[in-house]
């Protein structure tokens, strides 16, 4: 388990975050030994008993990362996968936040969506693949799981960073913008 270890402990994933991931699926023994022997392939596991996932346009989820991070509480578990942001959330997350996003009206059918891409949100009965503890190209941990209980955000937490990400990425201005084919003129020279 020693060369397992020193593999987790690459990209911060440790060998209890393994342990908590692996505890999603059937087989936890089984998904570890499968670590143990390839530690750089990422594995497909259950959400909504360990862990929801809300999975985010990656960009965004930076954002989204930053504000809970200089602003908030903090983040659990998050990955980096194909383009997506994985925000590792609560149990009962999936199912919560969007109801949330329609009430403050930030949801598919909400008025203020100008800002917030469609968050995925996956709980029970769906899956998603997991990056290996070991960084490999095209997948790697942002924030490693390193504890067997790690603490995850609940859809509020989401939400209220989902938001602030938003108007963090409206830049707004009491001058309206430039027309581009308008001719300028320096009014200070004016006698």
């Amino acid at each position: 388990m020693s060369s397992t270890r020193n593999a987790f402990d690459v990209s911060g994933v440790t060998p209890d975050g393994a342990a908590w991931l692996a505890s999603a699926g059937t087989y936890p023994r089984s998904t570890l030994s499968h670590w143990g022997e390839r530690p750089d392939a990422p594995v497909v596991l259950p959400c909504g008993v360990v862990f929801d996932v809300v999975s985010v346009p990656a960009i965004f989820g930076r954002r989204m990362l930053d504000r809970m991070w200089d602003e908030g509480p903090g983040s659990g578990p998050v990955a980096e996968f194909r383009g997506r942001t994985l925000l590792f959330a609560a149990p009962g997350t999936a199912q919560r936040l969007p109801a949330l996003m329609e009430w403050e009206e930030w949801g598919a059918h909400g008025t203020r969506t100008d800002g917030v891409p469609p968050l995925l949100c996956h709980g029970p009965g769906d899956a998603v693949t997991v990056p290996a503890p070991t960084p490999r190209s095209g997948s790697r941990w942002l924030v490693a799981p390193d504890a067997r209980h790690p603490w995850l955000p609940g859809p509020e937490v989401l939400l209220w960073a989902a938001v602030r990400a938003a108007r963090a990425a409206v830049r707004i201005s009491i001058f309206p913008p430039a027309d581009q084919d308008a001719n300028v003129y320096d009014v200070s020279r004016r006698r």
